[in-house]
Formats: C-alpha cells, sequence, structure tokens
C-alpha cells in the first residue's frame, strides 16, 4: 500500500504539486459564485427577472410615443379590440386603453411593491432578530411577545383591515406590507444569532474587548447574510402575490393605477367580451412568483456550506 502510494506520488508532475500546496482555499462567497454559473436554471430566472423589471421602468413610454397608443386615454370606439389589431399587440381593455402598456405599468407597480415591500421587511426583520439574539433579556422578551401577539392575528384578516383603513396607493402599500412582513425574518435571525454568539470567534471578539454593534455589523451579520438573501427573493415573490390578491379583491392598489392584480379584476367582469384581458396579467404573475421562487432556491442551495461542493 505504502508502495503503491509512493509511486503515485512520483507520477505527479512537481509543478503540479507546487500548485495545490500554494493555491489559496476558496471562500464560500466564491464557492456559491462558481455554483451559480453551473446552474443555468437560476440564471435564466435571474435574467427573466432583470428583463422584466427592465421592460417594466424603460418600455411604455417608448411604446406610447412610438406606437401611439395610451394606457389611459380612453377610446369607446377601441374597446375590446383583440390582440394583434392595429398597434395594440395584446388588444384594448373595455374603455378603449391598450392593454400592453398597462400591464408594463401594472408591472412597475407589482414589481415595485415585491422590491420596496421586501427590503423593508428584511432591514427590519435582520435589525430586530440580530439585536434581540444577541442582546436577549427584556427586549429579546419583548420581541417575542409582540411577534406572539401580531401572529396571532390572522394575516389575511389583517392585511384587509389595514387596507380598509388606510386605502393604499402604491407607496402606502409598500410600507404597510413592509411593516407586517418582519416577523419571519426575525425569527429567522434571531435563530441563527442565538447559535452564532456561543461560537469561538464571537467569543474571542468579546474577550478583545471588542464593541457590540462592531461585532453585529462584521463577525455576526456576514453569517446571517446567506439567509437574508435567500429569504429576501422568496418575500419578494410571496410579496406579489399578496398585492396581486388585495388588489384582486378591490382592497389593494385604486383603479385608474394599473396592477396586475386590479387588471385582473377588470378583466373577471369582460370574460364574455374580452378573453384576452385574464391571460396576460395571470401569465405575468405566475412567471415572475415562479423566477423568484427559482432564485430563491438556486440561492439557497448555492450558500449552502453543508452542501458537497
Amino acid at each position: 500500500m505504502a508502495a503503491s502510494a509512493n509511486r503515485d506520488s512520483a507520477n505527479v508532475p512537481m509543478s503540479e504539486i507546487v500548485r495545490l500546496e500554494t493555491q489559496k482555499p476558496r471562500s464560500l462567497t466564491t464557492e456559491a459564485l462558481a455554483h451559480l454559473r453551473r446552474d443555468r436554471l437560476t440564471l435564466f430566472a435571474i435574467g427573466m427577472l432583470v428583463l422584466l423589471t427592465l421592460a417594466c421602468v424603460v418600455l411604455p413610454p417608448i411604446i406610447e410615443n412610438q406606437l401611439e397608443v395610451s394606457a389611459t386615454r380612453t377610446n369607446v370606439i377601441d374597446r375590446y379590440k383583440p390582440p394583434g389589431t392595429d398597434n395594440y399587440f395584446l388588444g384594448t381593455d373595455a374603455l378603449g386603453r391598450d392593454q400592453f402598456t398597462r400591464l408594463l405599468y401594472g408591472g412597475r407597480v407589482s414589481l415595485g411593491v415585491a422590491y420596496g415591500a421586501s427590503l423593508m421587511s428584511i432591514t427590519i426583520g435582520v435589525v430586530i432578530g440580530m439585536m434581540a439574539g444577541f442582546y436577549g433579556g427584556l427586549f429579546d422578551d419583548a420581541v417575542n411577545s409582540f411577534i406572539a401577539i401580531l401572529s396571532s392575528i390572522p394575516t389575511l384578516f389583517l392585511l384587509i383591515l389595514v387596507s380598509v383603513i388606510f386605502n393604499p396607493t402604491p407607496q402606502v402599500l409598500i410600507i404597510l406590507l413592509g411593516l407586517l412582513g418582519w416577523i419571519t425574518t426575525c425569527r429567522l435571525v434571531r435563530g441563527e444569532v442565538l447559535a452564532l454568539k456561543e461560537r469561538d470567534f464571537i467569543v474571542a471578539a468579546q474577550s478583545l474587548g471588542a464593541p457590540s454593534h462592531q461585532i453585529l455589523l462584521r463577525h455576526l451579520l456576514p453569517n446571517v447574510l446567506s439567509l437574508v438573501i435567500v429569504t429576501l427573493t422568496i418575500d419578494a415573490g410571496s410579496l406579489i402575490l399578496i398585492e396581486s390578491g388585495l388588489s384582486f379583491l378591490g382592497l389593494g392598489v385604486r383603479p385608474p393605477t394599473p396592477s396586475w392584480g386590479n387588471m385582473l379584476t377588470d378583466a373577471r367582469s369582460s370574460l364574455a367580451t374580452g378573453q384576452h384581458l385574464i391571460i396576460w396579467p395571470g401569465i405575468m404573475i405566475f412567471v415572475t412568483v415562479l423566477c423568484f421562487f427559482l432564485v430563491g432556491d438556486g440561492l439557497r442551495d448555492a450558500l449552502d456550506p453543508r452542501r458537497k461542493r
């Protein structure tokens, strides 16, 4: 056995041995990026989200100017135009407005709510969860009590109640969903911090006299960042469903401001004359939420240090 091992070692070129000995170990970030480069499904989902976001931000005014259509101007003569008629790629709605530009403007609202509310809820959840897990004591007890009280109220009932009281615009809806959606993130981050603060590197930093804010920012935050990134993508997809559901019930973004949810609501009363109106908002919601979940699943695999590389 030893002789065989020696022969194998002797057959390895010296340059290869030197390269292996001098090669720096790859960090978790490097490993994650290498994994993502091989994960074509996650890259495709990220590309779809980027293209969809850019299209909703850039294309609406260009289409309105070039094709002389409008997402807000009503025209009774052009009601329920089928897709492909004149300059209407996706047809027109019950008021003669261009469905394609309304779909893109609605994407601005739905994606804006998803990005803004998820970032807000993640920020609140990370800050409160890290402080509760690290400091403990009365602050941790107060946070847990507040979370228990808030969790005891059915989420749908709470969202409907808040929507009725505040009559939300897109900006108000972002704030409301952000203030109500941080509980899950807070619980996850708090549990992770409770496990991390007993590790040797945290104890060593405390022994060397490192201040609390330095330990939180330099030692704990980087170790919960992967969990936060995955939660962010999953929350964004869930928030699109929540916004669409509230708008579908008439409790979210109010017309004439378009969103994918209230476009489905408007199309519900036009099934007999404008079947094309209900197809594309549903497809956009389905594709966007699916892409967010695929990105979250891919990032979870890439950032998991226990996964076999």
